[in-house]
């Protein structure tokens, strides 16, 4: 879903001259299996098994486990550096982007491509409006920052990161995702609200959210934003 994005975005960092490329929290691969560059593309994950995936997925890749708080690089050797629904999940967003801006040459680039705003969910008909409440909620217990994408602009500025371009997602439209990746949706909200929501009262809204996209009723907005900007001084 942000395909589109990518495309545009690595297009303006230069990808298909780049060198060296960073995806920082490239969990399974699925992003940087896709990449187009004559570069030597590194991939940085803090999970084992997330990397065990993304051999498979993105074999000519150079991965690493380590943590965004402290990038096991050098400074200044990567043409792009960039991450994918990362922010949101890190301890110190504001330190990633600092680490992100060291190891990027100095006019090389800096990319956040999605980060969310889920504190300004919007789900219609009005009865599926708990969800966006459910789903802030049980991101906050997984210690995630669900309202990160709204400060993303600030973040990098804050970070010292000389920002070329910011925008929105979706910002005028719904979001209307395949039945396979509701399915998917719903397994991870009925996983993460366990014990916060009785079981009942799951299936009952599941039904009514998928009786909504039948009736083509249903309007799903999650605001997610992206960045790209270049080291500042």
């Amino acid at each position: 879903w942000t395909k589109d994005l990518r495309t545009y975005l690595f297009s303006r960092a230069g990808i298909g001259t780049a060198s060296r490329v960073l995806e920082v929290g490239c969990g399974t691969g699925a992003i940087i299996s896709n990449l187009k560059t004559p570069a030597i593309v590194h991939g940085l994950d803090l999970k084992p098994v997330c990397l065990l995936e993304a051999c498979r997925h993105a074999p000519q890749a150079n991965l690493n486990c380590g943590d965004a708080m402290s990038l096991p690089f050098a400074a200044g050797v990567f043409d792009i550096t960039f991450c994918h629904f990362l922010l949101l999940w890190v301890r110190d967003p504001l330190q990633a982007l600092r680490e992100m801006k060291r190891v990027t040459r100095p006019a090389g680039s800096i990319l956040a491509l999605a980060e969310p705003d889920y504190n300004s969910r919007v789900d219609k008909p009005d009865v599926l409006a708990p969800l966006s409440r459910w789903q802030a909620e049980s991101l906050q217990r997984q210690g995630a920052d669900p309202g990160l994408g709204m400060r993303l602009a600030r973040l990098f500025h804050q970070s010292g990161i000389s920002l070329i371009e910011t925008g929105r997602l979706r910002a005028d439209k719904g979001f209307s995702p395949a039945p396979g990746d509701r399915d998917l949706e719903w397994a991870v909200l009925e996983s993460d609200l366990e014990g916060l929501v009785s079981a009942e009262e799951i299936l009952r809204l599941k039904n009514l959210d998928e009786r909504a996209w039948e009736r083509g009723q249903r309007v799903l907005n999650v605001p997610t934003y992206w960045a790209f900007g270049i080291p500042g001084r």
